[in-house]
């Protein structure tokens, strides 16, 4: 479908914006640009630009073209399909602000919902990821865990559906069979995982925090809260989360990602801070000091075995703090592209 004059200008706004953002020198964006108007529809912007597109056949801009031309060949124009390269990329969030969140209680493994808040904060988070390649999800068992991951992927650009995997037992599993190849096609595998669960508080589950604080001491609860090895009445240590938590994500995400696949885990404070104290070689006394916000996603890329923290995408009310590779501002001006030519 041809693009109207209006679209086109639009898209130009939005990819100048999203180049100037990149931080690339200025031979960069010019090069960048040369490659985004070769798309079709967007090719037609180039005399209406100010850009020097005058580039010269360097290595650099063979590389770089082939680049582009390898993935605009390869990703047909009327479904979604996230292209395949050298490296993956892993988001990890946080579950919005739950019911219990708000009312300052010790949550655990108690399965309650997400507050209004919480929701927004998830839709939020998807806006933030809508164009990010994406291939299968993991969440915790818990609701609030499953309800930010579906409300995330409501924002996401391919429009595929979330579909969760049931395999506790044989008959859910073939209960819960799909059997059009065109419908798993347009759907994200959701894989729940008990392992994934917020860790396990005993004794403190459902107790104020405030109010717990002021009959065993601060320091008592801050060292059932925030010490690696102490475990609170009759629960669990972050060292226990950690070890069914980061031997999950080994023997079931890292291959994803070794795979080239694109992955999203939506978990909680406990059991993400147990995993990225595995991604990002913290100590203990480094991964209690760390603070995760509700709803707001992180991103690594997965290259050459190694994890990569790239920081979180930008907020619609925000600057951005997060640092694109080549292939992920490629893939993002595509699905723009892709977005425009539905209007």
């Amino acid at each position: 479908m041809a693009l109207t004059a209006s679209q086109l200008a639009t898209g130009a706004n939005c990819l100048q914006t999203n180049v100037d953002n990149l931080g690339f020198n200025a031979t960069s964006r010019k090069r960048y640009w040369s490659l985004l108007l070769k798309r079709d529809g967007f090719r037609k912007l180039l005399p209406r630009t100010n850009w020097q597109l005058q580039i010269s056949m360097t290595g650099t801009a063979n590389h770089c073209s082939a680049l582009c031309d390898t993935l605009t060949s390869s990703t047909p124009t009327d479904s979604y399909e996230p292209f395949r390269t050298n490296e993956s990329t892993l988001i990890i969030v946080r579950h919005g602000e739950s019911m219990w969140n708000e009312k300052n209680l010790f949550t655990g493994c108690v399965d309650v919902p997400l507050t209004k808040k919480g929701v927004e904060e998830a839709i939020e988070a998807g806006k933030r990821l809508s164009t990010m390649p994406l291939d299968i999800v993991y969440t915790s068992a818990l609701v609030r865990s499953q309800m930010t991951a579906m409300l995330t992927l409501t924002q996401h650009c391919c429009q595929k559906v979330p579909i969760i995997i049931h395999k506790e037992n044989e008959e859910a599993e073939i209960w819960s069979q799909i059997y059009s190849e065109d419908t798993k096609n347009q759907s994200i595998p959701v894989v729940k995982a008990w392992q994934l669960n917020e860790r396990m508080y005993g004794d403190l589950q459902g107790l104020n925090k405030q109010e717990t604080a002021e009959v065993f001491g601060k320091e008592q609860v801050l060292r059932w809260r925030r010490t690696y090895e102490v475990r609170p009445p009759n629960g669990e240590s972050l060292e226990m989360c950690l070890q069914r938590a980061v031997t999950y994500f080994k023997e079931n995400i890292e291959p994803q990602l070794m795979a080239g696949k694109h992955v999203m885990v939506v978990a909680h404070a406990n059991s993400l801070r147990s995993i990225i104290m595995y991604l990002d070689n913290l100590s203990p006394q480094e991964v209690i000091n760390l603070e995760l916000s509700t709803g707001v996603p992180m991103l690594y890329i997965y290259k050459d075995g190694k994890f990569i923290r790239r920081g979180s995408p930008p907020g619609t009310k925000e600057a951005g703090v997060y640092a694109y590779t080549w292939n992920l501002a490629l893939y993002k001006d595509l699905m723009l592209q892709r977005m425009l030519t539905k209007l």
